[in-house]
Parts: C-alpha cells; structure tokens; sequence
C-alpha cells in the first residue's frame, strides 16, 4: 500500500472544528488498532495535538481514511473534508519531515511538536500499527528535525505557547509578581507554562489536577499549593491568572463559574488562558466583563513578534529537508527492489547448488579436480551470461542501443569492455 499523510491543521481548519476531530489520549490506540483492522491501512500512527490531528498511513485508499475519519469522529464527510489535506508519497514524508522541525507549527521552530511525534510513534508501536516503513519515515523526520536545530537559527529567539501565555497575562497586569496564578492540568504544556510564569516570580501558584499525584510532583518544582479539579469553582477568585489544558471532552471551566469568581473580586478582572482542544473553557465565558479569554488561536497574535530571525533560516532547512527527502525516495525505491533482489539471489543459489553437486558427483567418480573446477566454472559463467545474451539477441532497431546500455549498467561495463569498477584484491 501506498504511504499517505492526511489531516487537519491549524492552517486549514479554525478550533472549532479541530476540536471535533482531536482524538483523546485514552483512544488513539484503540483507533489505531481500529483502523488497521478494519483494513483500511496496513500501518498507521495518528498525531493528534491542539494544533493538528493527522493521520500517516499505508493506505489503498486515501478516501476510504478519509471516511474512516469522520466516521470514528462522528462527523459527516461534508462537514470534515473542506478542512482536510491528503499528502501522497513524497509529499507525505516532505510534510513529515516539516513537522517535526517545527516549519509547520504556528509558533515557527517550536520544538514541542517533536515530542508530540516522537509520541505519536511510541503509541502506534505500542497498538502494533507502527510498521517497517512508518518506523523508518519517524526515525528519518527525528533525524532531519536534528540536523534542522543543529545547523540553522530555526530555534533563535525561542517563542512557545507557553511564552506567549505569559506575555498574554502581562498585557493585562503589569506586574506579574503582585500576581496569583492557577494551573489546570499538570500535563507538557501545563509544565512549559509553569516554567515561564515561574520565571516572573508570581506572588502565588496553585495547580488543580485530576491525578493528585502528578500535580504533586509539578507542585514540588514551583512551590505551587495543589488542589482538586472539582475545587475550581470554589477558588478561582483567589487568582488572577488561569491556564488550563486538560483531555476532558467537556469544558471544566463554565460561564456561572466564571461570573461568580468575578463578582467575588470586586470586578478586578481574571486572564483565562485556553490551550486545550477541545477547549477546557466554554466559549461565551469571553463575553463576561473583566474577564479576558484566550484561545490557541488567539495566541497567533503574539508568536509573531520575535519570528524574524527564525525566518531567515527557513530557506536553509528547507534545502536540507529536501536533500533528504531524496534520501528517503532512495531507500523506497530500494524497499520496491527488494522482493526482485532476492529473487535473483535464490535463482543464483539454486544453480550454484546444482552445479556443486554436479561437480561432486564427478570427483565422486575420480575426475581430475582440475577438470571438474574447469567445466564447473565455464557452467556458472554460460548460466550467469544466458539471460543478458539472449536479451541482447533478441533486441531489435532503436531497442538495441538501450538494451546495450542496459546491460553494461547491469554489468558496469564501459564502451571497451572493462569493469568501471573492477573488484578490490582482498
């Protein structure tokens, strides 16, 4: 089967339709193992972050993943497809290779969403949907995101989500060490924020949590006070910052939840940050006075200051991006051979055993050594050589002159004859 991306992005789709296609954690293997059971692929791994859900894959049919898609969403075709990108064979991996070195992000060069394909790939190794060829793409795009970082200014000027969440909170309260903020989720992204609000020294940090234990282990790193998810309600007048980014398939934080924290302030406004798809916050809490609401989307806004020198260096992962996409269409072309190389080799074998135990019956019978290695030699050779002999016989007119070069490409034969390359005396 064909290798395929396809999907949605940020580019292509607005938050509200990428949080209908998002895939909860808790079910992408079961999706996986779903896919390929249905034989819809015969290998996949799905990405699913706030920013893109994509599915790479082997696939006879990029219309039957198409639908299997929508259909596992519960969307119809109608209201998916005008969103969705489908990426045949080189394109696939040139889009892969994107991905991973953070071209594709909307925070250019961000190096979180690596992390996020890295584990893509160790998810679809666990369902056992991560093949030979969807291995070797991920190790290729881990590889070119490397030589990408390493080599040119893509990661200079660093600017996250996390980042512009902070910068976000700033716009509103000057100073960011008067300020209280709360967490909820203790997940990648949770942790990326608490660094960069960390670094502004906050008067105070909280951290609501569905596992207890893992907002713990974050409480420990920034001194943060640890409370329950369902207390959220109860304290969020206390803070003045809150960042959420949850898996919950509902909205956590809802508008009578949100009035009444206000209310309790005095109408000293609240920043709500938003990073979760689907979205942790329901949508017309922005339209509470004194509440200021941000989405992923909203974030755009603020990236984009700092991503000069970061575009500068496009140019130049571009080049190595296709330089090794060329590297990666060797290696499938060489995959397709394969099945054809060990053809040869077993028909090579065959007549190599025939011969030998030809030879041995012979010396069996007392021959001359001699005599055996001699006829046995001019055999392999008459049989090495009956193939190409008979094809260039049977060439005709303008067919001869390529069946000529065909075979001293075979044969690395120059126009006199000779080895172009002549083996090396071990």
């Amino acid at each position: 089967m064909p290798l395929f991306a396809l999907g949605l992005n940020h580019h292509t789709a607005p938050v509200a339709i990428r949080e209908r296609v998002a895939f909860p954690p808790e079910q992408l293997a079961d999706a996986l193992r779903a896919l390929v059971g249905e034989g819809v692929a015969s290998e996949a791994a799905l990405l699913s972050t706030c920013n893109r859900t994509e599915l790479y894959c082997n696939a006879a049919s990029p219309e039957a993943a198409v639908d299997w898609l929508a259909r596992r969403r519960g969307m119809p075709l109608h209201d998916i497809s005008p969103y969705l990108y489908t990426l045949p064979g080189a394109e696939a991996v040139q889009h892969a290779f994107r991905v991973a070195s953070g071209l594709d992000s909307m925070v250019l060069g961000e190096p979180q969403i690596l992390g996020q394909l890295k584990e893509a790939a160790r998810l679809a190794e666990h369902a056992g949907t991560l093949g030979t060829q969807l291995h070797k793409l991920f190790q290729h795009s881990f590889a070119v995101a490397k030589e990408v970082r390493s080599t040119t200014a893509i990661g200079a000027s660093t600017v996250s989500m996390a980042a512009a969440s902070v910068h976000l909170a700033a716009r509103i309260f000057e100073r960011m060490n008067d300020t209280r903020v709360l967490f909820v989720g203790a997940g990648e992204m949770i942790e990326l924020c608490a660094a960069h609000f960390a670094g502004s020294r906050p008067r105070r940090i909280g951290i609501a949590n569905r596992t207890r234990a893992r907002a713990e282990a974050l409480a420990a790193r920034f001194g943060a006070d640890v409370l329950a998810l369902d207390a959220i309600g109860e304290v969020m007048h206390e803070y003045d910052v809150v960042v959420s980014c949850t898996g919950s398939p509902l909205p956590l934080i809802r508008r009578e939840m949100v009035e009444r924290a206000i209310r309790a302030r005095r109408r000293r406004p609240i920043v709500l940050v938003d990073l979760a798809v689907p979205r942790d916050i329901e949508a017309d809490v922005g339209r509470v006075s004194d509440i200021f609401l941000y989405t992923v989307d909203d974030l755009a806004q603020i990236v984009s200051s700092g991503l000069e020198s970061r575009q500068a260096a496009v140019t130049d992962a571009e080049r190595i991006i296709r330089g090794r996409v060329e590297d990666f269409r060797h290696w499938l072309d060489t995959r397709d051979a394969v099945p054809t190389i060990r053809h040869l080799r077993e028909h090579a074998e065959a007549q190599r055993q025939l011969e030998l135990a030809r030879a041995r019956r012979r010396l069996a019978r007392g021959e001359a050594p001699e005599a055996v290695l001699e006829a046995l030699s001019q055999t392999l050779t008459n049989k090495m050589l009956h193939g190409p002999t008979r094809f260039l016989a049977a060439a005709e007119g303008q067919d001869v002159a390529q069946a000529v070069g065909l075979v001293r490409r075979v044969f690395q034969l120059d126009e006199h004859g000779r080895e172009t390359h002549p083996p090396q005396d071990s």
